[in-house]
Order: structure tokens, then sequence, then C-alpha cells
């Protein structure tokens, strides 16, 4: 005691010069961590390697197959330790996978940049997919953009992102990359719902219609081989959804660069255990032939639901538009599957305002619609799309005229749903229950894809039961 006492008298100078170190040290250290959380506001906590986890929020616009490669980008970051949160909230990264179908699509895509930035003037945006593979240059120009990843490259976002040395710095365009044709194909699956999950069987279009940038934005038609795609359902399998959903550009094209096809690949799906619902996105009408239809009726994991493209009801139009196939065929098409499968669903997709769509052309159109055993109809009104042989055609349909020819196609379609509707009154049928709670209730699909809802219960989730199409309520879904 005495000297350690004497110690402290004889080196005061030392205890001092201690203090004032380790004062130091801590000014030191509460000052950059308060500059990391200047450069990382939305920051919520450590991960176990002791970096700053960032969050990361994804909007997707268009298709389910779009949906599919969201769901498969953002697990990458998920499983590097990134909280991944809704778009509408703070995020130090926003991503939003683009569409180019229609001049709407491109116009939402620039709002959501906006309001990425709004939310936090600091983050970093990334733009991937088909805008970004048209457009590349008219993202880059637009302030606050800081990727621009076309098809071909916006699978590898997650190394883009992690390679982000500072944020934007004077025009804000931190990654360059050029955007090339996609030629390779990756398969994705969603797993953002805990029931269905969209599968990514093909991509791509070899069909060059006169209206569409698809072809120009995805590539040329390919997919993996039966085998290859086999492997990834199985997959999916494993996760315990108990639905899928096949989804591509042009998946009845599937398989045709291996010497395979789709008929195929569905014998083969139909055999994996732990797939109990199989629903089949759009086919083609002259790629839908008889043996798929059959093997529809024939299979219980293949549901009566079939998504046909019409996109016109005269064969003059639909000649204009590039299709590969007239409206005696489209009829067949309807007239097989409900030969085989009285109550199935079947929706056509409509454009309504093509240039070649005169206006006795359109009341031919909707008469055929009329006649046609389709339970709904999927209506698009028509928009110029650049480098695109229709955007060159004589009499282009007045914006206003498109308008009021929707609207009328769309009434059409609230009839027809409604008749296919009240035709399934008294049936029994499957309903897989979905996770969502809306206003105490919880909703699912019959296998023919009627909507259906009834008290949530969070134990029914994801589970399949029997039920009976007694009573619609006045949103016209069918309570339970």
């Amino acid at each position: 005691m005495f000297k350690f006492s004497f110690w402290i008298r004889s080196d005061n100078s030392l205890l001092f010069l201690f203090f004032i170190t380790l004062y130091k040290k801590i000014i030191w250290y509460s000052f950059r961590f308060s500059e990391i959380r200047r450069s990382f506001p939305n920051v919520s906590l450590f991960n176990l390697n002791n970096r700053f986890v960032k969050k990361i929020a994804f909007q997707t616009l268009g298709c389910k197959l779009n949906f599919s490669e969201t769901s498969s980008i953002s697990r990458q970051f998920g499983e590097d330790g990134f909280e991944q949160v809704g778009f509408s909230e703070p995020a130090d990264i926003y991503v939003i996978n683009s569409c180019s179908v229609t001049q709407n699509a491109e116009k939402r895509c620039k709002t959501l940049i906006r309001q990425a930035l709004k939310k936090n003037p600091d983050a970093n945006v990334a733009v991937i997919g088909c805008f970004s593979q048209l457009n590349p240059e008219e993202i880059r120009a637009i302030p606050g953009v800081d990727i621009v990843l076309g098809n071909s490259d916006k699978f590898n976002l997650f190394e883009h992102i992690k390679n982000l040395e500072t944020r934007r710095q004077g025009n804000g365009k931190d990654i360059d990359v050029v955007v090339e044709e996609p030629e390779s194909f990756v398969p994705t699956y969603s797993m953002d719902d805990r029931t269905r999950s969209f599968f990514k069987i093909q991509d791509g279009c070899d069909y060059f219609c006169s209206y569409c940038t698809i072809p120009m934005a995805r590539g040329r038609s390919r997919s993996n081989t039966i085998a290859q795609t086999i492997t990834t359902a199985t997959q999916i399998a494993q996760t315990n959804m108990k639905e899928v959903v096949l989804s591509g550009v042009n998946i009845g094209d599937f398989g045709k660069e291996h010497g395979e096809d789709f008929l195929g690949f569905l014998k083969e799906l139909i055999k994996i255990d732990g797939l109990e619902r199989i629903r089949i996105s759009s086919v083609e009408p002259d790629l839908l032939s008889d043996d798929i239809i059959e093997l529809v009726a024939a299979s219980h994991k293949l549901m009566p639901h079939f998504h046909i493209p019409l996109q016109a009801g005269t064969d003059v139009v639909l000649n204009a538009m590039g299709r590969r196939y007239n409206t005696a065929l489209f009829a067949s098409r309807v007239k097989k599957i409900k030969s085989l499968l009285p109550q199935a669903c079947i929706a056509a997709d409509l454009i309504v305002g093509f240039p070649a769509e005169t206006d006795d052309l359109f009341r031919q159109s909707y008469e055929f619609i009329r006649k046609l055993d389709v339970s709904y109809v999927h209506v698009f009104t028509y928009s110029e799309r650049d480098n695109t042989r229709a955007v060159k055609y004589d009499k282009q349909i007045p914006a206003a005229e498109r308008t009021v020819r929707s609207k009328i196609m769309q009434q059409l379609s609230s009839h027809k749903k409604d008749v296919f509707y009240k035709k399934n009154r008294g049936h029994t049928s499957l309903v897989l229950w979905e996770k969502d709670n809306v206003k105490g209730c919880m909703q699912g699909f019959t296998e023919n894809y009627i909507k259906v809802k009834t008290s949530f219960d969070s134990g029914r989730i994801n589970s399949i039961e029997k039920v009976q199409l007694n009573h619609l309520d006045e949103d016209g879904v069918y309570l339970v």
C-alpha cells in the first residue's frame, strides 16, 4: 500500500498522461461513430461480424417473371446480413426491377426513383431489368441513380452493391456497366409468399410481334434442360410451399434449343413429391397442344387454369400484330379445354387501340370475345414502343378512343367473370389458404382460380381445405 501510494505521489505526471490518452481515445471513437451514423442513417443493428447491417428495399414492376427474379436476387442480400425493408421505408439501398411493356411502366419507374430519394437523399439507387436494358442512358441521366443493369447483368447486382466504395459523388454514377444482349439463362423462383412460388422456367422470345419490345429486352428464347429444371423444382418442393406457378416469357417454347419440349417437362414435373399444385401461366395458342390440355385434364396436380394470349379478336388485327395464329385456332383451344374440363378457368390477354383496329374491327373483336367461353379478359391499352414496327403504322388510334375501348372490354370481362363465378356456385372445391390478413379475413384460390375468403386463422395458412362454394359476398368473392 505504501509503495502504491508513493508511486502515485511521485509519478502524477504519468497518471495524468494516462487519463489524457484515454480521454482522447473516447473522443475519437465517438467522432468516428457519429461519422458512420451520418453516412448510414438507416443502419439498425450489427451482424455477427461486427459490420453495420444496411437496409435494402426492392420494388418490382411488371410480370410474374420479374417477381420471381427479384425474389432470387434479394435472397443473396439476406444471406449476407442485409436487412430487407419495404420500399416505402427509409433504406440505404433501393432496387427497382423495371418493366418496359408500356409507357406507364416506365413512368412508374421514374416515380419510384424520386420517392426513394425523398425517403433518403443519400441512398444508393439501382435500376435493373427491361427498362434498363432498352434505355440505359435515359436512366443514367436521372439524378440519384447509381447503378443501371440490364437483363444480362442484373443477377450480378449483389457484387456491384458490395463493390460500391463511395456514396454518390459528382454526377453520382458509381457503377457504369455496358448493357449487353441477354444470352444466358438463370433459373429463379420466389419465396416471398409462404404458399406459392413463381418459378421461372424460360426466358426470352423469338416471336417479334409488331408491337412488342420483349425480344429486344430479354433476348432470344432459352431455357435449361428438363433435367436441370427438375433439379430446381425439387428445391422448391423442399420449401413446403404447396403451389408453384410456371413462369416465363413464352413457356410453350421451353426446351426447344435442347431438342425437348414443354409437354415432356410437365410429364416429369408432376412426378416430384412435395409439389401439390402446379399452375401454368401464359401459353401461346399455337403452342398449347391437345396433348398438353389432355395432360392437365388427367393430372390432379396440374390446375384447371389456363392463361392464353388472344391480343385481338379479328384475323386482320392479328395479322398486323404479327401473331402466329388466327381466331379459329384460338377458339379451338377454348373448345378443347371446355370439352375435357368444363369448370376450367380460361383467361385471355387482349390489346385494344392497336393501329389496325378500326371501329368496325373493334366491334367484331368484341362480338368474338362475347361469344367465346372464356372466364375473364386482361385488357391492355396499346402503347407505342420505340423500335417496333407498329409505331410506324398509319392511322394511330387517338388516346381518348383507346381509353373508351378499354373500358368497354373491361366491362365485358367483369360480366364474364361474374358468370363464371356463378356457374361454380354449389360446387365443392379445394382452396389453398394464403398468409395475408385482410380486414380479419384470409383469402385463397380454388383449383380453377376462384377467390375464396374466410375468417383469418394463422393455423390454416398454407393448408389446402375442401370448401363448398355457396355465398358470393358484395365484392364478388365466395365467403365460406
